[in-house]
């Protein structure tokens, strides 16, 4: 039976990933902040590129906001850590994320096109707020490279969120 998708409101049991750098990002549970996961393709996908780029360049706006940021994928260490030489992202990255987490996440997940692609499957983006006590806030998910929240609006939008304690909508 498949791993039902996440829903807002619900607690997302904490999913563990090594970091680049060191140490493991995890994702879910009790913290002091609220956080913002990102789910990327990969190192093969441009379009992340840009919109990581996008949030690396607003990632002191989120904090500031009282914003913890994880950006996750499947990429091995390596890509990973390619990007982030070529980039210079500041945020956590996580690698490895494995197929039994991205179901967990409810993110869509592709075979490459190709093996010049990437040489695993890969999670379709996603972009998830969660509160502090790790509940579920809001889920983003698509099918492919071209749709995701823009990130200036979210983060306006949870900023009115924090401030006015907004439940989360869409439980239903």
């Amino acid at each position: 039976m498949p791993t039902p998708k996440p829903i807002a409101g619900d607690i997302l049991a904490p999913i563990t990933l090594p970091k680049l750098g060191g140490g493991e990002i995890v994702l879910g549970g009790d913290r002091e902040n609220w956080s913002l996961i990102v789910v990327y393709r990969g190192k093969h996908c441009s379009r992340c590129k840009k919109y990581l780029n996008i949030l690396n360049d607003m990632r002191q706006k989120w904090h500031d906001a009282g914003f913890d940021i994880a950006v996750v994928s499947a990429d091995t260490e390596e890509k990973a850590q390619a990007d982030r030489d070529e980039l210079g992202w500041e945020f956590d990255i996580g690698y490895n994320l494995t197929e039994a987490q991205m179901a967990r996440l409810g993110v869509y997940v592709s075979d490459p096109l190709t093996p010049t692609e990437t040489d695993r499957r890969f999670a379709e983006p996603g972009v998830f707020v969660l509160r502090p006590d790790g509940s579920i806030l809001l889920i983003s998910i698509s099918n492919g490279p071209s749709a995701r929240p823009d990130l200036e609006e979210l983060l306006d939008g949870m900023i009115f969120t924090v401030e006015n304690n907004r439940p989360p909508r869409g439980t239903a």
